[in-house]
C-alpha cells in the first residue's frame, strides 16, 4: 500500500513517529511534509498529498497540522477527495466505513502521538461499508 503524508510545523513530530510505523508495516511512504518546526504555510504541504489521492497515485493520504482543519479544508477542495478530521479512532473508523475518507486529517495540537498513532491503524484497517453509505459518498462531489 502506498500513502503519501503531509504535514506543517506543528505535526512534524507526529509524522516522524507515523512515517516509522508505516515502515515498519512495509507501507510506500512519499513524505510531501516539512521536517522543521519553522513556521510554514500548511496548504504547500497538503494540495501535493491530495493530488497524488485524486490522481490515484496513491491508496491513502495523511495530513496534520495544528487544528486540522486548514489541512483538511485545504485537502478537500479537490473533487475526488474526502478528506475527514478525526480526533479519536472511534471517529476515524466511522470516517472509512460510512464516509469512504481517503485522507486522515490530524490535529496534532489536540491529540497525543499516540492517539494520532491509533487513528492511522484505524484508518488504514477499516474498510468502507458501501450499501446505504455509498449512494449518500457519491453526492459529495460537485459536477
Amino acid at each position: 500500500m502506498k500513502i503519501a503524508i503531509g504535514n506543517d510545523h506543528a505535526g512534524t513530530e507526529y509524522k516522524k513517529t507515523i512515517v516509522s510505523y508505516l515502515k515498519s508495516k512495509n507501507y510506500e511512504v512519499i513524505n510531501y511534509g516539512t521536517d522543521s518546526e519553522e513556521s510554514v504555510d500548511y496548504p504547500d504541504f497538503v494540495h501535493p498529498v491530495a493530488d497524488d489521492v485524486e490522481n490515484q497515485k496513491v491508496d491513502f493520504g495523511i495530513i496534520i497540522c495544528g487544528s486540522g482543519n486548514g489541512a483538511n479544508m485545504t485537502a478537500n477542495k479537490h473533487q475526488k477527495v474526502r478528506s475527514a478530521l478525526c480526533w479519536t479512532k472511534e471517529i476515524t473508523a466511522l470516517a472509512r466505513e460510512h464516509n469512504d475518507a481517503n485522507i486522515l486529517s490530524i490535529p496534532a495540537r489536540f491529540t497525543s502521538e499516540p492517539q494520532a498513532l491509533e487513528m492511522v491503524k484505524t484508518f488504514l484497517s477499516t474498510k468502507f461499508e458501501g450499501g446505504r453509505h455509498k449512494r449518500r459518498v457519491d453526492k459529495i462531489a460537485c459536477s
